[in-house]
């Protein structure tokens, strides 16, 4: 190479390496903004379901939350698997596999199906397994009513999520964002007309909300394979061809993927609940505060998490291209984002620690002051829990981008169960530092299992590790 040629190749190099992570960070922001502007959309129909419900009684809200305990343990299990449809479809996207992109939405709705079907009908008995689990038998009754109605959404709910992560794997997450929104108000009046027999109609009170919620599920499925089906980008993928050939091999490859993923959201989730169930014993005052911080955490998650997804997609993308170098700074570049939007938040929150109580609770009562403090309390302590909860979500969707979640599965388990909950436990309880101490204890657990899953990640790019991409068909 001449001076004049090398000169030029150095000028040429620069300008293209200078910007690379700003692009990566840029590219990022434009697909995790719309997924999670769309998680927020559905926290606003459940919200919105949840509001409608209190005006039945404090005991349809109490039976609600049962219902949806029953319902959310076997909603996990295929979330999780139906999950598996992003990292795929990216991972073949990234490769120019555009057969192996419809292959991998093809099996996520064939496992939804299949799952779907002795998992909705599990859900007409959720008032003997309330019974089983030493709940009333009027609320147990209640929410066997609830759960009629809801027990029918599970399929296209899962069909729903497998066709935003093929649309995501495309770059395209945005009528995802769409349909939900447009589904929020639809959402409100239809449950509002079902609970209450309005314009006609009959007055079916829990059950309405229930079927409300299965019907707007359905039309929100019907609304993305439309989307994905007749409109472009997605039409050319032709979604729907060979879709009644059974894929069994890359339907095994999805459970693998998938399995590990629906545990790890039900060990954590499962830890979450065992924390209210802990405050629960420790009185009312303490509960209640704890649903206040816990509530803010869970809106706030929301962000991370569309973060989380938009990782998946870029590790996935660049694991397809078998770019090495891509996929690392993919994964880096998410967690940088995620841990810096909750860090500003977190400041937020804790400079209105005293104000965010009162959103929830009233202004100008003095009868919810114990409450009022022990939130605020929760709140500044929860400055890790929020921070630790950003960065795990995000690092585990970079690793599932590269198909790792086993490892993550393991890590939760110890991280949440065995340090966790113990900490929980033993704080709180044993050495006395009741609702304070079982915060720390969940904090503790959460950064722990960031760290892990960050060292995983930096362990697995920093050797050069890409998963394995499947064959076309």
């Amino acid at each position: 190479m001449t001076i004049s040629e090398h000169t030029l190749a150095g000028a040429a190099a620069r300008p293209a390496n200078r910007p690379v992570w700003r692009d990566e960070w840029v590219d990022t922001i434009k697909l995790a903004l719309p997924i999670a502007l769309t998680q927020l959309g559905q926290v606003a129909m459940m919200t919105s379901d949840l509001a409608l419900l209190g005006r039945l009684g404090d005991q349809v809200v109490a039976a609600s939350a049962l219902a949806h305990t029953v319902l959310f343990a076997a909603f996990v299990v295929g979330m999780g698997i139906v999950s598996a449809v992003s990292p795929l479809a990216s991972q073949a996207f990234g490769a120019r596999q555009p057969r192996m992109v419809r292959r991998a939405l093809r099996v996520g709705l064939w496992a939804a199906t299949l799952l779907g079907i002795p998992l909705s009908a599990s859900q007409i008995y959720g008032e003997e397994i309330l019974l089983g689990l030493g709940q009333t038998p009027e609320a147990a009754g209640l929410a066997s009513t609830y759960l009629m109605g809801l027990a029918w959404c599970l399929v296209p709910a899962w069909w729903f999520i497998a066709l935003r992560g093929f649309m995501q794997s495309v770059n395209r997450p945005e009528p995802g964002l769409w349909i939900t929104l447009a589904a929020i108000p639809i959402n409100a009046l239809l449950a509002y007309t079902l609970i209450y027999g309005e314009f006609g109609l009959p007055r079916l009170e829990m059950l309405g909300a229930g079927l409300a919620t299965t019907i707007v599920n359905l039309g929100m499925c019907v609304a993305g394979v439309w989307v994905c089906y007749a409109c472009r980008p997605f039409k050319k993928y032709r979604i729907l061809g060979r879709f009644w050939i059974p894929d069994w091999l890359l339907f095994r490859r999805m459970v693998a993927i998938g399995a590990p993923i629906s545990g790890t959201m039900m060990l954590e989730y499962g830890v979450f609940a065992a924390g209210a169930l802990l405050m629960g014993r420790l009185g009312t005052t303490e509960l209640a505060a704890h649903q206040i911080a816990i509530t803010v955490a869970s809106l706030l998650f929301m962000v991370p998490f569309g973060v989380s997804m938009a990782a998946t997609v870029r590790v996935g993308h660049a694991a397809g291209r078998r770019d090495v170098e891509g996929t690392r700074r993919a994964g880096m570049a998410a967690l940088a984002l995620g841990a810096a939007f909750m860090a500003g938040m977190t400041l937020i929150v804790v400079l209105t620690r005293n104000i965010i109580p009162l959103l929830f609770l009233g202004f100008g009562t003095d009868a919810a002051n114990a409450t009022l403090q022990l939130a605020a309390m929760l709140l500044v302590i929860g400055s890790t829990f929020f921070i630790a909860d950003g960065v795990q979500t995000v690092a585990a969707g970079a690793l599932r981008g590269l198909n790792d979640t086993r490892m993550p599965l393991l890590f939760s388990a110890i991280c949440f169960w065995a340090i966790g909950f113990t900490a929980c436990y033993v704080l709180g309880f044993t050495l006395g530092h009741g609702a304070i101490g079982i915060w720390i204890g969940l904090s503790l657990g959460l950064a722990i299992y960031a760290v892990l899953l960050i060292w995983r990640f930096h362990a697995l790019t920093s050797r050069g590790y890409l998963p394995e991409i499947a064959s076309p068909a």
